[in-house]
């Protein structure tokens, strides 16, 4: 990705923009934020892989999902690297201890995994900064669950995507189908509602809209519609 180093990169205040897109599972907010971030030049954190990669370097080496001390160990030390590729579907190439294991994190037990590590404080508490370092020139798009209203507060733009649990359901279950993946779309449907409930209700950082946020419903919208709206609210904002 093109690095542009000028003062025309930073906005009115001095600071690097970073656009916040949160939202719940299968609401799209990954595609969008890997479009967007292509459209600006901008970089990108997916901050659910980072949950992701964390419940899975506990299976790796054997650490109990329960044990908040040891999972904040792991957060605080994740050797991850993340290689941008030319391929639309798999935007990014994730490697963990010098494994690939870009499909492997995609799964839903992966998802469910990152559910129940992500409602940990001392989790939390470990990738909050990690996160933050993601916000270099000439930008940043963010990616996740609690991006305007913990990780990036004062945000240039906050936008929360959101859509009926039946359309993330169907969308996921084209999704991995097209990528040679069996699933079953009512286990998806279930496991969809089953992730609202625990990402909406944690007692640490529950998914929800900043209060200033764009909230954008894509249920009806085709991708396309959504990735519209979502670039002319983003230069909007960053030309003010």
């Amino acid at each position: 990705m093109t690095q542009r180093t000028s003062s025309a990169c930073l906005n009115q205040s001095g600071s690097i923009p970073v656009i916040a897109i949160d939202g719940p599972s299968g609401s799209g907010k990954g595609t969008i934020a890997h479009r967007l971030a292509a459209a600006l030049g901008f970089q990108i954190l997916d901050s659910g892989a980072l949950y992701r990669l964390v419940g899975l370097a506990a299976r790796k080496h054997q650490v109990d999902l329960a044990d908040e001390a040891a999972l904040a160990q792991i957060a605080a030390h994740l050797d991850v690297v993340f290689l941008p590729t030319q391929d639309s579907q798999e935007p990014l190439q994730i490697l963990l201890e010098g494994e690939q294991v870009t499909r492997l994190i995609r799964t839903d037990d992966a998802g469910t995994d990152a559910s129940r590590v992500a409602k940990l404080p001392g989790v939390r508490n470990a990738l909050i900064q990690r996160q933050r370092d993601f916000a270099r020139l000439p930008g940043l798009i963010a990616d996740g669950r609690d991006m305007g209203t913990v990780v990036f507060p004062n945000a240039t733009l906050k936008i929360y995507l959101t859509a009926s649990a039946e359309a993330r359901a169907e969308r996921r279950y084209k999704q991995l189908k097209d990528k040679g993946m069996g699933v079953s779309l009512h286990a998806l449907f279930l496991s969809i509602q089953s992730r609202d409930e625990q990402d909406m209700n944690r007692s640490v950082a529950p998914l929800k809209p900043a209060t200033d946020a764009l909230i954008i419903d894509s249920t009806e919208m085709s991708l396309d519609e959504v990735f519209n709206r979502v670039l002319a609210s983003a230069k909007a904002a960053l030309a003010e």
